[in-house]
């Protein structure tokens, strides 16, 4: 089987058709997001715990955030008012959104390996300012890749077009080059709809499997 796979891979190269850039989702792929690890933490539990994560992280509101258009201030007060019995604990967990992001072991290998190999490595995710603040050593291997865009940068939000265009005009990417990789369906529709070749993830080794049937070999 994988004789077969690598076969074509080289015949893919050898025809000058292959993928040479891999763009990653953050959350649920490079990191893990555990915010009920830290509502229990805080000593969220029965009704708070799903009052507060009802107001927050399960909210509408809370993905304004994300998109960075809107003071902090601002949305935290759109969420007190989904949950006014609450306003303590969610400015609580507001101030320790940066503990819910762990880096998964194999994260900063993966990437490493394939920019060794030879691939240039991007990330496009939906990310709040307040969190990327606070979680920098988890977010450290952003310096191992070749590029990045954070929706709070730029103000716009996945599954939305602009922000995968914004990516491919920054860093001069032709989209027929590019595979990418997230774990929701509705961002992987936007992404092929412009021509890039998606990978919904489920695990590392599932994307893996799926990365090398298109040629690409992404080691660790």
């Amino acid at each position: 089987m994988f004789s077969t796979v690598l076969t074509e891979f080289l015949k893919m190269r050898s025809e000058g058709d292959w993928i040479k850039n891999v763009i990653f989702d953050v959350g649920n792929v490079l990191v893990d997001f555990r915010w009920e690890e830290v509502f229990h933490k805080l000593g969220f539990e029965g009704e708070t715990f799903e009052c507060v994560a009802d107001a927050t992280v399960r909210s509408v509101t809370w993905n304004e955030f994300d998109r960075g258009a809107k003071p902090d201030e601002e949305i935290i007060a759109a969420c007190i008012k989904e949950a006014p019995d609450y306003e303590r604990e969610i400015r609580l967990f507001y101030d320790h959104v940066g503990e819910t992001i762990h880096t998964y072991p194999y994260t900063v290998r993966w990437i490493r390996s394939l920019e060794k190999n030879g691939y240039h490595t991007y990330i496009l995710s939906n990310f709040p300012k307040s969190t990327y603040e606070k979680a920098t050593e988890e977010l450290s291997f952003e310096k191992e890749t070749t590029g990045a865009i954070f929706s709070y940068q730029v103000k716009c939000i996945k599954p939305e077009a602009e922000i995968y265009k914004l990516l491919l005009d920054r860093y001069h990417l032709v989209p027929q080059e590019c595979v990418f990789i997230d774990d929701r369906p509705e961002n992987i529709e936007t992404a092929e709809k412009l021509g890039i070749t998606g990978i919904q993830f489920q695990n590392q080794q599932q994307a893996k499997r799926r990365l090398l049937e298109l040629g690409v070999v992404s080691g660790s």
